[in-house]
Formats: structure tokens, sequence, C-alpha cells
């Protein structure tokens, strides 16, 4: 017997004609150094769980962060309340299951055997090879090294039951390089399950390298340049353009790819995958709607294959879902588990011959504020370097790109082949671009 049954007895009693479990186990450390001294030590357990119900065809939901038999009795009670006042008339599904599920592991045993005293070793030598490597680093403004256990349980009142385990690790640190008046500050990550890859010496020569590299920057010339952006940049824009194959965005006439499918929108260069079964921390063979995940294009060669569907989309569609149903509360949202751009075969270095002399945009900020989701036109503060005579040449700041969305993927005229993984769950690669504008003195 499982300890829920008492909540889909109860339902049942209720009158409820179908209901759901979504169930969120974890836990969590992190660690962070401050100047050889442990910062901050946190060690939590979590637990999340939601619940939802059909009554008379509305779909009430409820919440609850702790289980016992009192709760079961109120989250049913909950779910018949916020049914009652549902206004919404879209189709909601508890669903039956997917005739086959191709499950990938991404739970890695060794990660939790670990001890804490080689993970703190790790953090030490982090930071002191921070310090040491450059003169120029004058603070290191943190270390922290945080891991994540994840157990996610669907069951439903049609009989389904999948539990899918996650864990991973990351280590993140940021230091400060200063050079006359000037000071500048980098940052980077690591993210894996598999602790054993993991270097400190390595990851604290790259990030005092992005911290370095910025000295000296100053604004180019307002101009349009031939531009290569930076995997980070592709990334932040990447997430941004997707959304607009969200197919819930597309019905309500508020997407940029409406009656796009099957025609061309980007460069021939540009292939966007949804992997969801690559296996990797981000991983996920069932959606949270229980629906089989499957790896799939959605725009391959420049052209729109299809929309991102959850359940309740796909029926106004009358089209199969494509197993995107994730987030939300009665309603499932629509996204991705791990989107990626399909890597080309050149190296950063033949980008840079090839572009000549432009711009390398390394950093955007103000994404949120700064890009219209209605029109695609964008302005936003960035960084970076002049490219001169096909080499990376002296770092720029205080400088603005502005575009549009839409143009910028048409104008790809190459992809490069360093992929590099965000921990929002995106793999992109640096982009040769036609052309962008970039405001500076």
């Amino acid at each position: 017997m499982s300890k829920y049954d008492k909540f889909f007895a109860l339902a049942k009693e209720a009158g409820l004609e179908q209901v759901e479990l979504f169930i969120s186990e974890s836990h969590s450390l992190q660690i962070s150094l401050f100047h050889g001294e442990v910062d901050e030590y946190k060690d939590n357990n979590g637990y999340s769980i939601m619940a939802r119900g059909i009554l008379n065809g509305k779909c009430g939901s409820a919440n609850a962060d702790v289980w016992n038999k009192e709760k079961a009795a109120w989250l049913v009670n909950e779910i018949v309340n916020n049914a009652k006042v549902i206004e919404n008339d879209d189709p909601i599904f508890i669903f039956k299951g997917s005739d086959k599920y191709h499950k990938v592991n991404t739970f890695n045993k060794e990660l939790e055997l670990v001890s804490i005293d080689q993970k703190m070793k790790e953090l030490y030598t982090l930071e002191k090879a921070l310090k040491e490597i450059d003169p120029r680093i004058v603070e290191v403004a943190g270390t922290e090294y945080s891991q994540t256990s994840e157990k996610v349980t669907l069951m439903n009142s049609n009989g389904l039951n999948l539990v899918q385990k996650s864990n991973y690790f990351t280590f993140v640190a940021q230091c400060v390089a200063k050079q006359g008046e000037q000071t500048k500050s980098g940052y980077d990550f690591f993210l894996d399950n598999d602790f054993s890859k993991f270097n400190a010496q390595e990851f604290a020569k790259k990030i005092v390298k992005i911290t370095v590299d910025q000295l000296g920057g100053e604004p180019c010339e307002t101009n349009k340049y031939k531009a290569i952006l930076h995997p980070d940049v592709v990334t932040s824009l990447l997430k941004a353009y997707i959304g607009h194959a969200d197919a819930e965005e597309v019905q309500k006439h508020s997407s940029l790819f409406i009656d796009k499918v099957g025609k061309k929108i980007a460069s021939s260069k540009v292939t966007i995958e949804d992997k969801p079964l690559t296996k990797n921390v981000f991983a996920r063979w069932f959606d949270d709607e229980g629906v089989a995940t499957s790896n799939k294009p959605i725009v391959k060669n420049g052209k729109l294959q299809t929309y991102l569907y959850n359940l309740t989309t796909a029926a106004k569609d009358g089209v199969e879902t494509t197993g995107n149903g994730f987030g939300g509360g009665s309603k499932r949202g629509i996204g991705s588990a791990f989107l990626s751009l399909k890597p080309g075969k050149k190296s950063l270095d033949e980008l840079f011959e090839m572009v000549g002399n432009g711009v390398y945009i390394t950093d955007v900020s103000g994404l949120h504020a700064g890009l219209n989701p209605q029109s695609g036109n964008f302005s936003l503060q960035s960084t970076g370097f002049m490219i001169e005579n096909g080499k990376k040449g002296k770092p720029l700041d205080l400088i603005t790109v502005g575009g549009n969305l839409l143009d910028i993927f048409k104008d790809v005229l190459e992809v490069g082949n360093d992929v590099t993984v965000s921990p929002s769950g995106v793999s992109a690669e640096s982009v040769l671009i036609k052309k962008i504008a970039v405001s500076g003195k």
C-alpha cells in the first residue's frame, strides 16, 4: 500500500472524477567560502506536492509542503473548492499514460558518496588558485559548492505511477581584477553529476582569464558590425526566440511564429532541437503531465518544424502533445527540459578569421526589459571585444547592441563547435552573424 492511498480514496468519496499527485522530494547542500572561512553552510531536505482533480469538467489544484492523513483530506477539499470557481473552459486532462517510455538514468550514486571533506578541499583549492594565478586579481568575491538530489513522482487515479531520480552539483566562483583605476569582475560555473570531472586549478584559470581579459575596455565607434555572439549570449537570445514556439502563445496570438510551421524562419545553418532524452543532468523521460518525452527538432535547417504542446493546447489544435507540459498549476505550462542549438564544425578561431574585422559580443544584460516580445526588437547593454584582422582584439565596454530577434537567427552565417551548456538547460555555441548595431562613442 502507498501512503498516498488515503488521498485517492477521499477524492473518490468527494466525487472527483480523476485526480493526480505530482511529488517532489529533494536534498540540497550549499557551502560557500569567503576569505578562507566558511561563509554559509546549508543542508536541507525539501518536499512539495501538487494535487490536481477534475470535478464536473473543471480542474482544481492545491499544494502542500508536508504529508499526513489530515493533509490528504485538506488537499481534496481545496481541489473541490477550487474547481467550483474555475471559469476557464479549456480542456483539462489527467493522463492515462504513453504507450512507451524511454527511461534515462540521471542519478549518479557515486556523487552521493563524495565526502564533505573532499568538497571542502576543492573549495579551498579553488579559492587559493584564484588569488595566485594573476597579480591583477585583488579580490575573490566568493566560492560556492552546491549539490541537489531530487526524486520526482507522478501518480494518478488512472493507475499511472512514474518516478525519476536525478542529482547534480555546481561550483561557482567570482573574482575581481584591477588595473589602474579600472576594476572588473568575472565569474563562471561548473555543473555536472560526476565529481571526478572537476579540476579546481583549470576552473580557476578560466575564471581569472574571463576577468582580466576585460581590463582596459572602452566603447567602440557606433556602427553596424559583422559579429560573433558568445554561447552565453546565444543562450539568452535562443530562450527568448524558442518561447515563440509555445503553442499557448500561438493560440493567444502573441507569438512571432504564427502560421510559420513548415516555413523558413531562420538561416539554413540553424537547427534547434528539444532533447530531453540526452543523458545529462537535465534529462526528463516524462513531462509534468506524465507524457513520454522525445528528442525532436523545433527548427531544422532554418524551417520551423513544430510548436511545443502540452495536453490542453494539443487538444485545442487537434494534434498530439509533444510532451512539453512543464510547470504551472491546475493547467500545466509549456517548456523544454533541454534545448540544443546544433553545433557546426568551425572553431572560434576559425570564426574570427571569417569575420576579419568586427565585434565579439560576450555578454548582454537587461534582456527582460530590453526585449520587446511583440516585435522582437531589442536593445541591450553589452561587453565584448573587437575582432581585428581575424583575431580577438581589445576589450569593449559601455556599449549597447540592438537588433531584432528574428533577424538575428536569419542572419546566422556559421555556428561554431564550442558547445557550452548553461545551468538553465540550454546547449549553445558561438554564432557568426551578418551584422549587429552597436552604440558606443
